[in-house]
């Protein structure tokens, strides 16, 4: 009588959501992720909980859950600048085909500061290597690539910028030696370079950037699991959504 006072339909009026207690299960996993994982969007959360965990929940179900929880990441837009058209990067199409690498810095919490350098297989955007230390000479860095080929084997091609320690005749004997293709950015144009230079914006923000480091052995201990992490179960856009070392 009171629905049609009210002119309700009496079915809406008695119906009960079915998939409550699921909606609570991913409420629970977005509030997990996105804690455990500041910097990650809507995108990444879905990916992880879909192809890394195996769940089959609609994307449109997670991302209205998503929303509710007012979980948007507020990103402001960058500026525009005109560029020009840079060189197409080549697209590898195996493992150990194309490796890049580059040099980050950044700095403990009494203001010393130390370097970081990232090495990534282009195929599958790979993590390689996360080499920390106060200082990074050719010969550290070329150390680090021996160990790398030991277990892994030699690239056909390696990338890097035009930074001191990879022109140096220390490393043009290395690739010599080794016959590995050395190949250089263009001063000015690390877009060149954009496997690499994404993978460290993403260390960057997803590692150094969420804690505060007192000693060096906290720094490498902390690149350390995140690089496992990063390898295995955090899902990557240019591998399908899913992370650089993950096996169907």
């Amino acid at each position: 009588m009171a629905c049609l006072i009210f002119n309700i339909s009496q079915t809406c009026y008695r119906y009960k959501a079915l998939l409550k207690e699921e909606n609570v299960q991913i409420a629970e996993w977005l509030i997990k992720l996105t804690n455990e994982n500041k910097t990650w969007g809507f995108k990444l959360c879905y990916l992880y909980l879909r192809n890394v965990k195996g769940y089959g929940w609609n994307h449109k179900r997670i991302y209205r859950i998503y929303k509710e929880l007012e979980l948007n990441l507020r990103i402001k837009p960058n500026k525009r600048i005109k560029r020009e058209q840079p060189e197409t990067l080549a697209v590898p199409t195996a493992k150990n085909e194309s490796w890049s690498m580059d040099f980050m810095h950044d700095q403990l919490s009494d203001g010393r500061s130390y370097r970081v350098h990232n090495v990534i297989d282009d195929y599958n955007r790979e993590s390689l290597d996360i080499l920390v230390d106060f200082s990074l000479p050719a010969e550290r860095v070329l150390r680090g690539l021996n160990q790398l080929i030991e277990w892994r084997g030699k690239p056909k091609h390696i990338r890097s910028d035009n930074g001191p320690e990879y022109i140096s005749d220390l490393m043009k004997e290395w690739c010599d030696q080794h016959d590995i293709e050395h190949i250089f950015t263009q001063p000015g144009n690390p877009q060149q370079n954009a496997y690499v230079e994404r993978f460290n914006r993403t260390v960057r923000y997803e590692c150094l950037n969420q804690y505060l480091f007192r000693e060096l052995s906290e720094v490498q201990d902390c690149t350390t699991l995140w690089q496992y992490f990063y390898n295995h179960e955090r899902p990557h856009m240019s591998v399908n959504g899913c992370p650089p070392n993950f096996k169907q």
